[in-house]
Order: C-alpha cells, then sequence, then structure tokens
C-alpha cells in the first residue's frame, strides 16, 4: 500500500523517534509499504517519520543511483553497485573520511534540492528485517543516503545543513509546501 508522504511543517519531521520491539504492530507490513511508497515516489532511502511514524526505521536502496549513471560516473564513488536494506534501531558508532558536497533532495521537501556536505563514511548499528544485530561501515553515495535517512529519525532535514541567508531564500518555498501549495506525481500530506 503507498502511504502519504509527509510535507515540510509537519511536527513528526522534527521528533527524535524510538526504538522499537520485535514484536512493533504490522511492523512488517509498514516495511513493505515502505518500500512501496518510496519506489513509487522515485525516491532512494525513506524514513518512517516521512510516513508519520515517529520510530527508529528507515530503508534505502542506493542501487538505483548506479543504475542511473553514466558509465564514466560509475568509477566515481567506492560503494558500487550500491545497497539495498533495512534499517532499525540505528545509531551511529562512528563518522569517518572528509566532508564532501553532493546535491540531495527529499520527498518531504519537494523541488527543492541543495548541496549538502555530509562525511565520506560512518559506522553504524543497527537491526536489519530480521531483528538480527549488524556493525557496519559505509561509503560513498550509499553512506550519504544513509546519513541523509538517519537525520529524519534525529529530527533534522537536509535544510539544517544550509547557510542561514541560503535557507532565508528558500523560505518562501518552503512556506508554500507546508500550505500544501506544491504538484507532486504521489500522495502527501501537509501540516494543518
Amino acid at each position: 500500500m503507498i502511504l502519504p508522504i509527509v510535507a515540510y511543517g509537519s511536527p513528526v519531521l522534527r521528533n527524535v523517534c524510538k526504538d522499537i520491539p520485535q514484536d512493533y504492530p504490522g511492523l512488517a507490513a509498514l516495511i513493505e509499504n515502505m518500500w512501496e511508497t518510496m519506489y513509487y515516489s522515485n525516491g532512494v532511502g525513506l524514513a518512517a517519520p516521512q510516513v508519520n511514524r515517529d520510530i527508529r526505521l528507515f530503508v534505502v536502496d542506493s542501487t538505483q543511483i548506479f543504475s542511473n549513471l553514466e558509465e564514466d560516473e560509475k568509477d566515481k564513488y567506492p560503494d558500487a553497485p550500491g545497497i539495498k536494506e533495512v534499517f532499525i534501531n540505528a545509531h551511529i558508532v562512528e563518522l569517518q573520511g572528509e566532508p564532501w558536497s553532493y546535491n540531495e533532495g527529499c520527498l518531504s521537501i519537494p523541488k527543492i534540492r541543495e548541496d549538502v556536505l555530509r562525511h565520506e563514511a560512518l559506522t553504524l548499528q543497527y537491526l536489519d528485517e530480521q531483528f538480527q544485530p549488524k556493525t557496519s561501515r559505509f561509503n560513498g553515495i550509499s553512506a550519504r543516503v544513509i546519513l541523509h535517512e538517519y537525520d529524519h529519525i534525529e529530527g533534522k532535514l537536509f535544510i539544517d545543513y544550509l547557510k542561514p541567508l541560503k535557507r532565508k531564500l528558500l523560505k518562501g518555498k518552503l512556506d508554500d509546501i507546508s500550505r500544501g501549495k506544491i504538484h507532486v506525481d504521489y500522495k502527501m500530506v501537509f501540516p494543518r
């Protein structure tokens, strides 16, 4: 089932999310719906707050980015061909490498893309879909997508990394999004 994406300005996007137990009600269905919603919306990651759940859950499929790169671009990123994974109760162990810039967007903040600096790599502790504990290191594009989604479960948005002047220049567009004055090809819910 395709779920509506929560728009910028909704309080749930600013919540620090809670860890969940293995018997969290409807978890398997929620994960399946999040994958379906993400693909329908042409996203490469989706966090639970974006579908109005304040829990530490997100899904990432960076393989889509690699499948759309030109052949000569694929060698730029060390994590080819990308990952497709579910992250439950994720917590960063360590950020590694130098920050690098990449143009990011967000399904909750449609039609706005900006360059954001993020670390090259990270080590993450999390549970997989079967609630098996993992500690893994990610780098390149996959690390960037994970960090973007991780920010969502920490109540942060990619626009928080922008300089104050840039945020001020985007204020009108952000206000329009929060008021529902935007057209997108996927379902959205707006703050009241």
